[in-house]
C-alpha cells in the first residue's frame, strides 16, 4: 500500500482559501499537493508519507508555525520547508531561518516567485539526499544485506537516509522474516552512532523473569544464581544503539520500567542503588499492531508514543515481488563458497516458480529456499525441479498465475486498488472505517483515492448505504 512521494508537497495553512490557492498552483505545475489546516496534522502525516517540501504558514492557532518548523527540523533536518506568512517583519524571517527554513515568502504571494522557490527547495532537498547517498557509497557503508529496487523498498531507503541524520526513536513494523534487524543495523551504521555498539535483544526469546536483568543488569547476589555483577544491555549500548525486537511481547512490569528509562535516560541494576546513565538510541521492532494493542489495553499508550516517534513499515515479500530476482542472486553469491561454487544463477522456469509463491516467511523463507536449491542443483543454474515440491505443486491462490510479477504490468497497483475499493464497499463509503481496516493514515488514504480516481465513489457508496 506504500506510494511514491516524488513531487509530493505538504501545504500547511489554517486559511482554507489560501491553502486551496497554493494547492491549485502546485497541481497546475504537475506537483501532488496535500493540505493540512494545522501543524499537528502535518506532523502526524510525516509518519507515513515523505514529501519533497513543505509550505508552512507561520500564523496558525494551536501549534504555531515556528513550533511546527522546529519539530520538523528535529525529525527531518534535510526536509526543505518554505515559510509563508503575512508578517513581513525582519524578526520573524530571521527566527524562521535560524530554525532551518529553506526560504521565507510574505503574503500576498507572487505566483512566479512562489513556484520558483518551491522548485529550488525541491532541487536543494534532492541534492542533499544525493550527497548523503554518495558519501555512503564513497565510505563503503551502504546498507549491507538489504537489496531491492521496488517502489516499496525505494520508500524504505529514503526513510533510512532521512532517519540516519536524526536521533529519534524508531519502531519498525513488519511480518516475521522481512528483515527488521537488518534495517535496524543499517540505520545504526548510517548514523552518527556508527562507531558505538549495536546491541540487539529479542524480547520474546528471553523469559520474563530474566528479561529485566538482561536489559538493566544486576549486582552480585541480587537473586539466586547472580554470582557476579553484570552490566545490562542499556548500559552496554552507551553511545550506540539498542535494538529491542518483538517489543509488543513485553510484560506490563517491563513496559513501566522501560518508560522510566526513556524518560530519565538512567536506571539501576537489579539489587543496586547507584543510578547509571546511558546515552543510547532506541530502535524497536514488532510484527504486532501496537496501536491496536494500546486500544485493547495490552500496551501502554505513553510508552507507545515514546517509542514511535517514527514508524517505519517493511513491506512483505509478496508485495515487492519485483525484488525476488535480485534477492535470489544476492543469496546465490553469498552462499556459493560454502554450499555450491558451481551455481551462478537460475533458469527462467525456476524464477517463475519463485514469483508465483506467496512467501509467508518473507525474505528469510526465500533465502532458505535458495540455500536448499543450491545443495541439490546439478548444473550452473538452479532449475524449477531443484526447488521444494510445495512451491512447485501448490500455486498461491491469492496471486494465481503470477498476478504480482513485473511481467504482468501494473498488477501491484491493481491489487492496491482492489483492496481500497473492497474496504470502501464494505463500510459503505465510511472513510474512517476503511482507513482503520487498511491500517493506513488519512494522507495516504486520500492520496490513493486521487491516484485511482475513486474520490467520487465515497459519496455514491454513502448514498447507497443510506448514510
Amino acid at each position: 500500500m506504500t506510494n511514491e512521494s516524488e513531487n509530493l508537497i505538504f501545504v500547511v495553512d489554517d486559511d482554507p482559501a489560501m491553502r486551496a490557492l497554493v494547492e491549485r498552483w502546485l497541481k497546475r505545475e504537475g506537483y501532488e499537493a496535500f493540505g493540512f489546516d494545522g501543524g499537528a496534522e502535518c506532523l502526524d502525516a510525516l509518519s507515513e508519507d515523505m514529501p519533497e517540501a513543505i509550505c508552512l504558514d507561520m500564523n496558525m492557532p494551536g501549534l504555531s508555525g515556528l513550533e511546527t518548523l522546529e519539530r520538523i527540523r528535529e525529525r527531518f533536518p534535510a526536509l526543505p520547508v518554505v515559510v509563508l506568512t503575512a508578517d513581513d517583519s525582519a524578526g520573524t524571517a530571521v527566527q524562521a531561518m535560524k530554525l532551518g527554513a529553506h526560504d521565507y515568502l510574505t503574503k500576498p504571494l507572487d505566483t512566479t516567485k512562489f513556484l520558483t522557490t518551491i522548485r529550488n527547495a525541491i532541487a536543494h532537498g534532492r541534492m542533499a539526499q544525493r550527497v548523503t547517498q554518495l558519501e555512503r557509497e564513497v565510505e563503503g557503508r551502504g546498507y549491507p544485506g538489504i537489496a531491492g529496487n521496488s517502489p516499496a523498498m525505494k520508500v524504505v531507503f529514503r526513510q533510512l537516509d532521512r532517519l540516519a541524520v536524526t536521533d529519534v526513536s524508531v519502531v519498525i513494523h513488519g511480518e516475521s522474516g522481512t528483515g527488521k534487524e537488518l534495517i535496524a543495523r543499517a540505520l545504526h551504521q548510517s548514523s552518527s552512532r556508527s562507531k558505538g555498539p549495536f546491541i540487539a535483544v529479542n524480547s520474546a526469546a528471553i523469559p520474563e523473569n530474566l528479561l529485566e536483568s538482561e536489559l538493566f543488569g544486576h549486582e552480585k547476589g541480587a537473586f539466586t544464581g547472580a554470582a557476579t555483577r553484570r552490566a545490562g544491555r542499556f548500559e552496554e549500548a552507551n553511545h550506540g544503539t539498542i535494538f529491542l525486537d518483538e517489543i509488543g511481547e513485553l510484560s506490563a512490569n517491563v513496559q513501566a520500567k522501560l518508560l522510566r528509562v526513556l524518560q530519565e535516560r538512567s536506571f539501576q541494576r537489579l539489587g543496586g542503588s547507584a543510578m547509571i546513565r546511558s546515552d543510547f538510541r532506541l530502535i524497536t521492532a514488532t510484527h504486532r499492531n501496537l496501536a491496536e494493542d494500546v486500544r485493547a489495553g495490552r500496551f501502554r499508550e505513553d510508552l507507545f508514543f515514546r517509542l514511535a516517534v517514527f514508524e517505519l513499515e517493511l513491506p512483505p515479500l509478496r508485495r515487492r515481488k519485483e525484488d525476488i530476482p535480485v534477492l535470489a542472486q544476492v543469496f546465490i553469491r553469498h552462499h556459493r563458497d560454502t554450499i555450491n561454487p558451481r551455481v551462478t544463477g537460475m533458469t527462467p522456469a525456476a524464477l517463475g516458480v519463485l514469483l508465483a509463491h506467496d512467501w509467508p516467511g518473507n525474505v528469510r523463507e526465500l533465502q532458505n529456499v535458495i540455500q536448499r536449491a543450491m545443495v541439490v542443483a546439478n548444473g550452473s543454474e538452479i532449475d524449477a525441479v531443484d526447488l521444494p515440491e510445495r512451491l512447485r505443486s501448490t500455486p498461491d491462490p491469492a496471486v494465481g498465475s503470477r498476478t504480482e510479477t513485473p511481467a504482468d504490468g501494473g498488477t501491484l497497483e491493481d491489487a492496491s486498488k482492489r483492496l481500497l475499493v473492497a474496504a470502501l464497499q464494505k463500510h459503505e463509503g465510511n472513510a474512517s472505517a476503511a482507513m482503520r481496516e487498511l491500517h493506513i493514515g488519512r494522507t495516504r488514504f486520500y492520496r490513493m483515492l486521487r491516484k485511482f480516481d475513486l474520490e467520487g465513489q465515497i459519496d455514491e457508496l454513502r448514498k447507497l448505504g443510506g448514510a
